[in-house]
Parts: structure tokens; sequence; C-alpha cells
């Protein structure tokens, strides 16, 4: 069976399938932020931005992920991405990773209105077992973040990438089971505006 790509859609966002022709509207959101992406270097360089696009894309055409536009309901902008990534339906478990929120947006409920619309995709539609999130170590910001989604910290796997600048990154896993979603996802119900 494929992970097969939807339009998501919420109150505040929708997730669309990324394409080539996000990468405007997604150097627009990445200009509006400057500084704002110290994990992602260059992300507002457009060959920065097209790359990411074409990476997610090449690896959808693999079926090893689905890529998303995040894009405001009220507007039609585009303020962001987000993707799957790491699939392995054999094993019922996805990574979603790959993301980033222009800087007006951060912090209006955006973010987690996106995370909330692919955890159900994910385990309502999916029926999958895990879904899995990995940061820097060193990335304060998502760390908290991602406890505050409801998600749990497995453990930090050291020297677990080479950053752009050739120093190791060490990488914290966290997860979430169809068992925790329930309370997880009318968590995050209730904090959006």
């Amino acid at each position: 069976m494929a992970f097969e790509t939807a339009v998501l859609s919420g109150h505040i966002v929708r997730m669309v399938p990324l394409t080539a022709a996000h990468t405007p509207g997604l150097l627009a959101a990445a200009a509006a932020s400057p500084g704002a992406f110290p994990w992602i270097i260059g992300m507002d360089k457009p060959e920065t931005q097209s790359a990411w696009i074409e990476f997610g894309l090449s690896e959808a055409a693999k079926g090893a992920a689905v890529p998303y536009a995040t894009v405001l309901q009220a507007t039609g902008e585009v303020i962001g991405t987000s993707r799957f990534a790491m699939l392995s339906w054999e094993n019922r478990r996805a990574e979603i990773g790959w993301t980033w929120v222009g800087k007006p947006w951060q912090r209006t409920g955006a973010n987690r209105e996106a995370k909330l619309l692919m955890l159900r995709q994910a385990f309502d539609v999916w029926k999958l077992g895990r879904v899995e999130f990995k940061t820097d170590s060193l990335n304060n910001q998502s760390r908290t973040a991602l406890a505050a989604l409801g998600a749990k910290e497995e453990g930090i796997f050291r020297n677990h990438m080479v950053r752009p600048d050739g120093s190791f990154r060490h990488s914290v896993y966290f997860s979430i089971l169809p068992e925790e979603f329930p309370a997880i996802a009318a968590k995050i119900e209730a904090s959006l505006p």
C-alpha cells in the first residue's frame, strides 16, 4: 500500500501537496523571517529553497516522502512547509519533519494545526503505529514545541548527522503512538485560536 497524498484542511491552514510552483511563496515567507531559521542554513536563498523543494519532490517520486506546503486558509498565502519522511509501510511508521513556518505566522496556531492535520492523516487514515520527530539537540525551540505538543522524548542519537558547517549534530528523537493521539489531538484543538 502507498502513502497517498491528499490536501489536509483545517481552520487556520491547509497542507497542500508541495510542487515547484510553491517556490515563490516559500521564498517570500522566508524573506519575511530574517534570522528565524538558524537550523536551516540559507533558507531565504532561491537556490537553497529550490534544492529543498527538489529534494522533497524526488523523495516523493520514490515513495520515500509526502511533502506539503503550509497555506493560510484565509488568504491562500504560502507560509511554510512540512513533510512526512522516513516512510515505512511495512513497519507502519513515518517521521514528520523538514518543517518551518515563517516568523510572522509563528505562535499563531498555524504550525500546531499543521501538525494536527498531519497526525490525523498518519493515525486516522494511514493507521500508523508510530509517528516520529527528530531535531538537533541544540534546537531548544523545536524540542520545547515537540514536548508541548505531547510527543515523548525517547533519547539522543549522538553524532547522528553532519551539519552544513561540518560539525556533528546530536539528534533528539520524539514519538507519538496511536493510543496517545486522542489526548494529544484534544490538547492541540483546545490550544488553537
